[in-house]
């Protein structure tokens, strides 16, 4: 089972010296690869407050495509003023089976953390299987 929720906040730095022309071009190709993803779970790109913020989260039986970690790494890249958190849960990750794994976007860099107040997942979330 792979179940993800996160969100980023879009900025194009880290400081107050945006180019106003710049960050509504980053939006639209930000938009452009959300289009192409093509994804049947959360996947949003809005304004709010007049910022734009990405909301994304699914859940599947299987792994996901690493399309959820990708478009975080694009993000850091194209507008490496931008923050956000995605929390996962994968029961296949070897290693973190038992996990929720927290991959931290700060300053264009994707990071990944075991998020502790989920982990372990058995006993933490879930009693253990007793079948």
């Amino acid at each position: 089972m792979m179940e993800y929720h996160g969100w980023i906040t879009v900025r194009e730095t880290a400081g107050d010296d945006d180019d106003e022309d710049r960050l509504p071009r980053i939006v639209d190709e930000l938009r452009l690869r959300i289009a192409q993803m093509d994804s049947p779970y959360l996947l949003d790109l809005r304004y709010m407050n007049g910022e734009p913020f990405i909301h994304l989260g699914g859940c599947s039986n299987h792994r996901m495509t690493p399309d959820a970690v990708e478009l975080f790494e694009h993000v850091g890249v194209i507008a490496p003023g931008s923050y956000g958190l995605l929390h996962v849960r994968d029961d296949e990750d070897p290693g973190h089976e038992n996990e929720v794994r927290v991959l931290r976007l700060v300053r264009g860099v994707v990071t990944q953390h075991t998020e502790a107040l989920l982990s372990p997942c058995i006993p933490t979330l879930e009693d253990p299987f007793t079948g």
